[in-house]
């Protein structure tokens, strides 16, 4: 079989309920197109029914779907990795499973690619149907990219990408993965364009508060340096502050013959100096532990089966 045009890549977390109809109609659509492709469907761990309607789904369509399972939930960028590393298309669609991006859309990323040349194409939301929380969280992770690593600060999981790119991007092996960033790494070549997002059908987002805050501290250890910064500058500052201070109890006991205070301001002080020790310990510890990761080479994710 000749190499697809485009691939699509799905990663999939308990969404047995919208696969059927999101391969229906990314189908329709490329066939209105006249382009070649193939579907990559990773099932990230789920809990549900998922992995048996793809496995229909790979029966029905043996040409143009590939499966594959997870061995557990590695999270969704992970998992998009992994389908990054089987796409065998000259362009590369990454899509939700939650039928949220409507499939039509695509052929906007398409229309963009093609009029800028770019590397990477975003679609962008200028409504987006989630809760009030998770796009508060989702636009803080996106703010957190424009401060931390000068990324642009806008993006999302619905995007086009080259095959050059993702070459690029399937050199690196670390246990997170957060390709937002990686992107960003390799290209300034970006553009973007608006897209509808719908609300959600079935089931909640897998995203909760929690899983938000987990994902920016390790983006925020994985790939930036901000917490070290914070310890150098935190540290100096504190330095400067005591020293201040220090120096104001000396001259008022030497030139002024102030009494003794007492303990309240040695307590104080200990008190304070500990806490910004430890506080900078925990964090070296967090860089020592993610190091530690890297170093024992574990995957970005493992595959139990393909389809």
């Amino acid at each position: 079989m000749a190499k697809p045009e485009f691939s699509v890549v799905v990663p999939v977390f308990n969404s047995e309920d919208t696969l059927v109809e999101l391969f229906n109609r990314i189908n329709v659509l490329f066939e209105e197109l006249h382009k070649s492709y193939e579907v990559i469907f990773v099932d990230d761990g789920g809990t549900d029914g998922s992995w048996n309607v793809l496995t229909r789904l790979k029966k029905q369509k043996p040409d143009l779907v590939t499966a594959i399972k997870l061995t557990r939930n590695f999270g969704q960028h992970n998992a998009t990795y992994c389908g990054l590393t089987h796409a065998k298309g000259e362009m590369i669609i990454t899509i939700d499973d939650d039928l949220q991006n409507p499939p039509e859309e695509i052929k906007k990323l398409i229309d963009c690619y093609t009029a800028n040349d770019a590397d990477l194409v975003y679609g962008l939301y200028t409504d987006k149907k989630h809760s009030s929380l998770r796009n508060l969280g989702s636009k803080s992770l996106k703010k957190s990219s424009k401060m931390f690593y000068k990324g642009p600060g806008k993006g999302s999981s619905f995007r086009l990408l080259t095959r050059d790119l993702a070459q690029h991007i399937l050199r690196h092996h670390q246990h997170f993965m957060y390709l937002d960033e990686l992107f960003h790494w390799y290209t300034d070549k970006i553009s973007s364009v608006y897209v509808l997002h719908s609300k959600r059908k079935f089931k909640k987002s897998g995203y909760s508060s929690f899983r938000l805050f987990g994902l920016f501290a390790n983006i925020l250890i994985y790939y930036s340096n901000v917490p070290l910064k914070l310890m150098v500058y935190g540290g100096l500052a504190a330095s400067v502050f005591t020293f201040i201070i220090g120096m104001f109890f000396i001259f008022k006991k030497i030139f002024l013959n102030a009494p003794i205070q007492g303990y309240t301001s040695l307590i104080v002080t200990i008190t304070f100096s500990t806490g910004l020790i430890l506080l900078c310990l925990g964090i070296i510890g967090e860089y020592l532990s993610r190091i530690y990761m890297v170093q024992n080479k574990k995957p970005p994710f493992t595959i139990k089966k393909i389809l």
